[in-house]
C-alpha cells in the first residue's frame, strides 16, 4: 500500500510539474506576441518619421508629416493590438472561417460565399477615386509592415490565438478595409429577418388583426398586410413545414430581429449650453465582445487633430471629434433589405420567372475548405434581385413554398459605394455644412449621424434608401413575389432628400433609434424602429434643463431609469396592488405581496444593487411568454424578450388586444388580471430557484451580468476565465444606459448588448471632453490594456479625450517611432 501511495504521489507531482510547465510555456509563447510600445523601427514605404505615442491606456496618438504616414501609423497600431480581430472579420467576409473551425462554421461560410461580400468589396475598392485608393493603400501598408516585422523578428505570431490556429496571414489590401465596412453594415440591419418573422406570424396567427399587437407598428404606418400566401399565388398549405431558422453561430454577422445595431446620440447647441459651446454625446450599442468592436485613436492630420473610436481594419475615426466638429452615429433602421420569393420555371429548374419571361440563374461554384474534413463544393445562384439564400438564413426557407427560392436584395451588395470616402471626408470637415456634404456619399451602413460644431447642431440620416413603387404588393414589410414588376426597386432616392434637421428651434437633436420621419410609404424610411421608450426618457432629461453641461450629458448618457417599467407596472399590477389577505411567511402569497409592495414604491431605476428590477424583468418576461405561447407555439421562442409596446396594447385592450390573455386550450376564459397574477407567481418561483429564498437578498447586478466574450476562445471551455470579461451592470432593455437582456432560458437577464463606446464632447472646453471603451485597447488577454477600461465603463466613468500632445506624452506607456528605411533593415 505504501508503495502504491508513493507512486501515486510521484505521479501527481509529475502531472503538476508538467501542467505548470505547460502553463509557463503557454505564457512564455503568448507573451512574445505582446507588442513593444517603446520601439524604433526602420521600415520601407514611409515618407518621414511617424511617432505613435501610447497614453496611459495605450491609446495611440499618431503624429507624422503627411496624412499618408498617419494612416500608415493607424494601420500599424491596429495590427499591433487587434490583428486577430481584423483577420477574423476578413475571414468572415471571405467565407473562410471553416478553414480554422471546421464543420461548425460551414453554414456561415456558405452564406458569405453566396452573398459574395468579399467579391463586392474588391469591386467596390477598385471603383474608389485615386485619392481614396491611396489612403486605403497607406493604411494597408501599415498593417503589412507589422505583419512583416512579426515574421522577420519572431514576435510571437502577432496574436496569441495564432498559437492555437494556423498562423497563415495574407497581406492586407484596400479591399479588406472595404470588407470591414460591409460586414459592419450587415451586422447593423435585421430587415430581412424581420420580414420573414412577420410573414411567419401572419401564417401562424388565426386572427390577422393580432399581428399588429405582437409586432407593434409606429403611428401612421400601414396597419393591414396582404395575406402572405395570397401575394405569392399559393395556398397556406404550401407552408406545411415552418422550418425554424438556423441557430445563430457566435461568429455569424446576422442579427436576429431586434438585435441589430442600436445607439443613443444627442447634441445641444450653444444656445442650450451653460458655457455657450455646443455639446454632443454618443454611445453605439453592439454585441458585447472582448475586445470591444471599436478601438480608440488620435490622428494628427494636415487638417488638424481628430480623436475617437475607430473600427479595426478601417482607416478613419467613425465617432469622435476634431477641433471644429464632433459626430456620433446611431443605426437609422433604414429598410435596406428585401426578401424576394422567386418562382422556378416549370420546365427548367435552372431558370426562374421574371415579368418578361424566364431567365437563367447566374451560377458559380465555390470550394469551402474545412478543417479536419474534406472540402465541400457549393453551387451558388443569383437572380436579378440578388443572391439566392442558402439554408434557412434570415428565416427565409420558413416562408418559401415548394417550387420557389428566396433571394436577398440589399444595399450593401452594391459596388457603387463611397462610404469610405465619406468617412475620410467627415474626419476633415470643419463644420456641420461640409460634414453633411460628405455624408451624402454614405451608401451602407445606413446611419443617423448627430453633428455638433462650436455653436450649432444637426442630425442627418445617411445611406442609400431604396425607391419602392407606390403599388409594391408588400411595401417591403413581408417577402414579395419576385416575378411581379411593381415589386422591383426603382433605384434610390437622392441622398439630399434623406431625413434630417439642422439647428432646430429648441436647440437639441436626439436619436435613440426612434422613428425619424412621418412620411408615408414609399418615403417612410422604415416600417420598423428600434426604440419607443429610450426616446421618452432622453427627451425628458434633455428638456428638463434649460441649459446643459458636460456633466448633465454624462448623467443622461448613464441614466438607468426604465420608462417602460414606469409605464407598464401601473397597468399590469393595477388590480393586484394592495389586495389580498395577510399571508404566512415563506409562502408564494406572501412573496407576491412583498413583491407588489416594493414595486409600488419603486421609481423604475434599474440599479445593480436593487432587487426590484429583477422582479420586474422576471415578471414581464414570464408575462410575455404566457400571453403568446398558446397562440404561437415554438415561434414564441423568437419573441421571448418582453416587448413593452405589446404588453401595453394588451393591458390597455387596444383594438381588442386583450384577447391574448385568454389561454386558448383551456375551457375557462382567463382575464389579463389572471395572467398577470400567475405570471408574477411563476416569476417569483423562478427567482427563488436561481437566487435563493429571500427576496431582499436578490440583486439585479448579479443577474444582469455582462460578459464581454472572446468570440472564439470564450465559448464554454476553461479559457473562458482568462479571455472573457465579466461585470455586474445596471440598466436594462429600455434604459438610456442600455443593457439588453439575453431572454434565454440559461441566463435570461444577462447583459449581452450595450454601449461599446461612450463619448461626450464639450465645445466650451474641448480638452475636457471624455470617452471610454467597454473593454480595453488590446486584443491580447495577457495585456493589462485588455480590460483596463472595463471598470470605468461599468461605473459610468471616462478617459480624457484630449488633442493636446502634452497630455498624451505626460502619461505615455511607450513611444513607437517608425523611420524611413535607409541601408539597414535592423531595429
Amino acid at each position: 500500500m505504501r508503495t502504491l501511495f508513493n507512486w501515486l504521489l510521484r505521479g501527481l507531482a509529475a502531472a503538476t510539474v508538467l501542467g505548470l510547465g505547460a502553463l509557463a510555456l503557454g505564457w512564455y509563447l503568448s507573451s512574445h506576441s505582446l507588442p513593444d510600445y517603446d520601439a524604433t523601427w526602420r521600415l520601407p514605404g514611409v515618407e518621414g518619421e511617424i511617432e505613435i505615442v501610447r497614453d496611459n491606456y495605450a491609446v495611440p496618438h499618431i503624429f507624422a508629416g503627411s496624412d499618408r504616414d498617419v494612416l500608415f501609423g493607424l494601420g500599424f497600431a491596429h495590427a499591433q493590438d487587434r490583428l486577430w480581430q481584423m483577420t477574423m472579420t476578413r475571414r468572415l467576409a471571405q467565407g473562410r472561417l471553416s478553414e480554422l473551425f471546421g464543420q461548425e462554421t460551414f453554414e456561415v461560410d456558405h452564406l458569405m460565399r453566396a452573398l459574395d461580400l468579399y467579391g463586392v468589396a474588391q469591386r467596390t475598392a477598385a471603383r474608389q477615386s485615386e485619392e481614396v485608393g491611396a489612403q486605403l493603400q497607406a493604411y494597408a501598408d501599415g498593417v503589412n509592415a507589422w505583419l512583416e516585422l512579426v515574421q522577420d523578428e519572431a514576435l510571437g505570431r502577432g496574436a496569441p490565438e495564432y498559437f492555437l490556429f494556423a498562423p497563415v496571414i495574407a497581406p492586407w489590401t484596400p479591399a479588406d478595409s472595404v470588407a470591414m465596412a460591409k460586414v459592419l453594415a450587415l451586422r447593423l440591419t435585421d430587415k430581412a429577418s424581420v420580414e420573414t418573422l412577420r410573414a411567419r406570424l401572419s401564417l401562424t396567427l388565426d386572427d390577422p388583426a393580432r399581428l399588429a399587437d405582437i409586432l407593434p407598428v409606429p403611428p401612421n404606418a400601414v396597419m393591414a398586410l396582404p395575406e402572405y400566401a395570397g401575394t405569392l399565388g399559393v395556398a397556406g398549405r404550401d407552408f406545411a413545414a415552418l422550418e425554424a431558422p438556423l441557430p445563430a453561430h457566435p461568429l455569424s454577422p446576422l442579427a436576429p430581429p431586434g438585435l441589430a445595431g442600436a445607439s443613443n446620440a444627442f447634441a445641444a447647441a450653444g444656445s442650450r449650453a451653460a458655457a455657450g459651446g455646443s455639446l454632443l454625446a454618443a454611445d453605439p450599442h453592439l454585441k458585447l465582445t472582448a475586445p470591444s468592436p471599436l478601438y480608440l485613436a488620435r490622428l494628427e492630420l494636415q487638417s488638424g487633430g481628430v480623436i475617437g473610436a475607430t473600427l479595426p481594419g478601417v482607416p478613419g475615426v467613425i465617432i469622435g471629434r476634431n477641433p471644429d466638429l464632433a459626430w456620433g452615429v446611431t443605426a437609422s433602421y433604414l429598410d435596406d433589405q428585401d426578401i424576394y420569393i422567386e418562382r422556378l420555371a416549370e420546365d427548367d429548374p435552372g431558370s426562374y420567372v421574371t415579368p418578361g419571361g424566364t431567365q437563367a440563374f447566374e451560377t458559380r461554384e465555390s470550394v469551402i475548405a474545412i478543417a479536419n474534413a474534406a472540402p465541400r463544393t457549393v453551387t451558388l445562384r443569383a437572380t436579378r434581385h440578388g443572391p439566392v439564400i442558402p439554408g434557412n438564413h434570415f428565416g427565409a426557407a420558413s416562408v418559401t413554398p415548394e417550387g420557389h427560392v428566396a433571394t436577398l436584395a440589399w444595399t450593401g451588395l452594391e459596388t457603387d459605394d463611397r462610404t469610405i470616402e465619406a468617412l475620410l471626408g467627415l474626419m476633415r470637415a470643419d463644420g456641420i455644412a461640409p460634414a453633411r456634404e460628405a455624408l451624402e456619399l454614405v451608401h451602407a451602413p445606413a446611419l443617423s449621424v448627430t453633428l455638433a460644431d462650436r455653436e450649432g447642431v444637426a442630425i442627418q440620416a445617411t445611406g442609400a434608401a431604396p425607391r419602392r413603387g407606390a403599388l409594391h404588393t408588400s411595401q417591403g414589410r413581408i417577402p414579395a413575389a419576385g416575378w411581379v414588376a411593381r415589386n422591383d426597386w426603382q433605384g434610390y432616392f437622392p441622398a439630399d432628400e434623406n431625413p434630417g434637421a439642422d439647428n432646430p428651434p429648441g436647440g437639441i437633436v436626439i436619436s435613440t433609434n426612434n422613428r425619424l420621419t412621418d412620411a408615408p410609404f414609399p418615403r417612410h424610411w422604415s416600417h420598423d424602429w428600434g426604440d419607443s421608450h429610450r426616446i421618452l426618457r432622453g427627451s425628458q432629461l434633455l428638456n428638463d434643463r434649460e441649459f446643459h453641461t458636460l456633466d448633465s450629458f454624462v448623467e443622461a448618457q448613464t441614466d438607468t431609469v426604465s420608462p417602460a417599467a414606469r409605464a407598464l407596472l401601473p397597468l399590469i399590477a393595477r388590480n393586484l396592488w394592495f389586495q389580498g389577505e395577510p399571508a404566512a411567511q415563506d409562502t408564494i402569497e406572501r412573496d407576491r405581496q412583498i413583491a407588489l409592495e416594493t414595486l409600488a414604491n419603486w421609481n423604475g431605476d434599474m440599479t445593480q444593487h436593487s432587487f426590484e428590477p429583477l422582479i420586474y424583468a422576471a415578471w414581464t418576461r414570464e408575462l410575455q411568454r404566457r400571453l403568446i405561447v398558446d397562440d404561437l407555439g415554438p415561434l414564441s421562442q423568437l419573441l421571448s424578450r418582453p416587448d413593452p409596446l405589446f404588453l401595453e396594447r394588451v393591458f390597455r385592450d387596444v383594438d381588442g388586444a386583450s384577447a391574448w390573455c385568454d389561454i386558448r386550450p383551456s375551457t375557462a376564459v382567463e382575464t389579463c388580471e389572471d395572467v398577470a397574477r400567475l405570471s408574477l407567481d411563476a416569476a417569483i418561483l423562478e427567482l427563488r430557484e436561481r437566487f435563493g429564498g429571500r427576496i431582499d437578498s436578490w440583486r439585479w447586478g448579479a443577474a444582469h451580468l455582462a460578459t464581454h466574450r472572446h468570440e472564439v476562445l470564450g465559448r464554454g471551455n476553461w479559457l473562458d476565465w482568462f479571455v472573457n470579461i465579466r461585470q455586474e451592470t445596471p440598466g436594462g432593455d429600455t434604459t438610456l444606459m442600455r443593457g439588453l437582456t439575453a431572454a434565454d432560458d440559461d441566463a435570461p437577464f444577462a447583459n449581452i448588448h450595450g454601449a461599446v463606446y461612450r463619448v461626450v464632447v464639450d465645445f466650451s472646453d474641448p480638452e475636457a471632453s471624455v470617452h471610454v471603451l467597454s473593454t480595453g485597447q488590446s486584443g491580447h488577454p495577457l495585456s493589462r490594456h485588455y480590460d483596463d477600461q472595463s471598470l470605468l465603463w461599468r461605473r459610468g466613468e471616462y478617459l480624457p479625450m484630449s488633442l493636446d500632445p502634452a497630455v498624451a506624452r505626460g502619461g505615455a506607456v511607450g513611444i513607437t517611432r517608425i523611420q524611413p528605411q535607409e541601408n539597414d533593415d535592423a531595429r
